[in-house]
């Protein structure tokens, strides 16, 4: 296929025709380049970067938090929102509303599981806490996790350890671990006969460490013990498939890398686990084994799950392969260039099978809010500063959408500020 064919097929224009994107799964499809060689390719990601409809005075590097939606999935949820006002009762609940059950066939296909072990939630916490305070979990019982978890899946557990008596324990690891067997080690290390559950992230949302998943939940499953794993930041970001994870649930966020509305997020929990879950809001006792118990939220809109699908073509349109290798091709820019100073440091592993796109910048005696605070004041930078016990920094998240050109003035105003 001619270049100028394939760029105009897989990108640009041709996301606005009604056939965009089954042109442009068969255009990349069609294209045999790896996914390295076409991550340097500013011609092939200019046309998906013109999908998105952005402010190109701002830029974002703060993805991780929420990301934009690239254009044809604002329309989806703009005609849904639309066709639900006409009369609710009728168009949103009658009409629309059954149509979250293509959305979860379309996320288990993509997921690799069954449909029926899919609940559509509003993002990871919701996910995961259906699980944290849905097992049945008496005094003394240990709960096993990391002090690098996500903060809100912390004060989660905490609750349970007032509400509860339970017990908390939090291992710590370095920062890059120096391997992923360390990782799995250090849990396997910290269990007592009193642990009964291991939560984990799949991707910390701090550094960009990713766990060995797999290895952990069988590890835990041998033992009896429950495995949870905090997908927020994985998901649609590089790819897997559930049966690389073994996992028994997992919770993620769809508005981040997936690019879906904001507000969107599923939870898988393998069939035979279902029914021994409470969900975190009641659902009827007939709903026991059924997956949808953890849907039962009262009312909310159908437009912001619906147009799922829609980010979910256009990212499988791009190819979850070459989305990672972009990222870690952006994220290879700034810390090669940027770590070449003094005093300038990250704790992000550079090993491809621990991280990914989400990367942390360290400037030895620099506070990272008051970094960030500067880089959006004088340059219109946005990132976020984070401050944890072993390390501090700014997180650099780009997507899809961001420039080579936008990096390196992202360096250039690094550069100025630390001078």
């Amino acid at each position: 296929m001619q270049r100028r064919q394939f760029l105009m097929t897989a990108g640009g224009l041709a996301f606005f025709r009604p056939d965009a994107i089954d042109r442009a799964r068969a255009a990349t499809t069609g294209n045999h380049r790896t996914a390295e060689d076409l991550a340097r390719d500013e011609d092939f990601w200019r046309e998906i970067q013109s999908a998105f409809t952005l402010d190109r005075n701002i830029i974002n590097l703060n993805n991780g938090g929420v990301s934009p939606s690239p254009r044809i999935v604002q329309e989806a949820m703009r005609r849904y929102l639309e066709f639900s006002n006409i009369a609710p009762a009728r168009t949103m609940w009658a009409v629309l509303e059954p149509e979250v059950e293509s959305v979860r066939r379309a996320l288990a296909a993509d997921f690799g599981c069954d449909p029926e072990e899919i609940a559509i939630t509003r993002n990871a916490s919701e996910s995961l806490e259906n699980c944290q305070l849905g097992l049945d979990l008496k005094a003394g019982d240990e709960v096993l996790t990391t002090d690098q978890d996500y903060p809100r899946m912390i004060t989660t557990w905490k609750q349970r350890e007032r509400r509860d008596g339970i017990v908390l324990k939090m291992i710590s690891f370095p920062t890059p671990p120096p391997s992923l067997d360390d990782l799995a080690d250090r849990f396997e290390r910290a269990i007592t006969p009193r642990t009964r559950v291991i939560h984990f992230c799949h991707i910390t949302n701090l550094t960009g460490q990713i766990f060995p998943v797999k290895r952990i939940c069988q590890m835990a499953r041998s033992r009896g013990i429950e495995a949870i794993v905090d997908g927020a930041h994985a998901y649609a970001h590089f790819p897997f498939k559930h049966d690389d994870l073994d996992c028994d649930y997992y919770g993620t966020s769809l508005h981040k890398w997936l690019l879906a509305p904001i507000g969107t997020g599923f939870l898988y929990v393998r069939k035979s686990k279902i029914a021994k879950l409470w969900p975190m809001m009641p659902a009827p006792e007939e709903m026991a084994d059924n997956i949808r118990k953890f849907e039962e939220i009262g009312t909310h809109p159908a437009a912001n799950h619906n147009a799922i699908s829609d980010a979910l073509q256009f990212h499988t349109a791009i190819g979850v392969e070459r989305r990672a290798a972009r990222m870690r091709y952006l994220r290879t820019l700034w810390t090669e260039r940027l770590t070449q100073l003094p005093r300038v440091s990250t704790p992000t592993s550079s090993d491809p099978r621990q991280s990914c796109g989400i990367g942390l910048l360290s400037v030895e005696g620099k506070d990272p809010g008051a970094l960030a605070d500067q880089l959006w004041e004088k340059y219109r930078i946005l990132t976020v500063g984070i401050v944890h016990p072993q390390f501090k920094g700014l997180r650099i998240t780009p997507n899809v959408y961001t420039t080579v050109p936008e990096i390196d003035t992202f360096c250039g105003a690094v550069e100025k500020l630390i001078a």
